[in-house]
């Protein structure tokens, strides 16, 4: 079977969406919105057990095959570049963890205001609500030793192959500085809530529980707050990580159908 024209993303070659797998006809498809510093290569990994699934990761400049661009600081000129330079299929369901949950919201909400074929449903983990985010300190200033201590401090730190390696630190620190940098000077501007599903997933050891379940008042659509076992990167553990599949799975079938 040939896949009709219209279900097609348009500009595939786009190097803001990446994929290792296509499926022929109109499957449902999962854009993955990583989290600061992260790629979206661990999640395309996910695609082993979704296999009805078209699994897409969002890749900003500064990122994989696109080391060598000058990685984004504002969340405006983030969404904007990503949805001026490639569209999404349909139907579609966006999956943010951390930074990537706020992103994907503001993709969701400038696709709306273009005009343009947005998410059927939208999943977000490990993040407060955008008018409940919690005040931290800002970090995205540090000097790279102090900013390698809070990655580690937050987020379990880097791998020692990275650590170990200074020209490679040297390459990967300026998008995780720009990560913060996006994530700390984000200001949410009220408007019209979404009219699609939202699901909320956090770790119990993370974030309150109050303020993933303000992420409720961002649609008008029906809402649901998941909470796993485990701190911000819950879905590391394989049977938090199965829990999360599962979810995703009933979200993307919903959105199918």
């Amino acid at each position: 079977m040939t896949r009709p024209a219209e279900s097609a993303p348009r500009r595939a070659g786009s190097p803001w969406l990446i994929a290792r797998k296509r499926i022929e006809g109109t499957p449902a498809r999962l854009y993955f919105f990583p989290h600061s510093g992260g790629s979206p290569g661990e999640y395309l990994r996910w695609a082993e057990q979704l296999p009805e699934v078209e699994i897409w990761g969002v890749q900003a400049p500064g990122r994989g095959s696109r080391i060598v661009e000058e990685p984004l600081t504002g969340m405006a000129e983030l969404v904007e570049g990503l949805v001026s330079a490639a569209e999404f299929g349909e139907p579609a369901v966006f999956f943010g963890h951390s930074l990537g949950a706020l992103v994907a919201f503001e993709t969701a909400r400038a696709l709306r205001a273009a005009g343009l074929p947005g998410p059927s449903a939208l999943v977000v983990s490990a993040c407060p609500a955008p008018d409940r985010r919690r005040a931290r300190t800002t970090v995205h200033d540090l000097p790279d030793d102090e900013l390698l201590a809070v990655v580690h401090e937050r987020y379990g730190g880097l791998p020692p192959e990275i650590t170990a390696d200074p020209a490679l630190l040297e390459l990967i620190m300026p998008y995780y500085r720009a990560d913060f940098t996006v994530y700390e000077t984000y200001r949410y501007e009220p408007g019209e809530p979404l009219d699609v599903p939202l699901h909320v997933v956090g770790g119990e050891q993370d974030i309150p529980a109050d303020l993933l379940a303000a992420w409720a008042g961002h649609t008008t659509g029906e809402s649901s707050l998941t909470l796993l076992p485990g701190g911000h990167f819950y879905f590391r553990d394989p049977a938090q990580h199965a829990r999360l599949v599962r979810l995703l799975t009933e979200v993307t079938a919903a959105a199918r159908n």
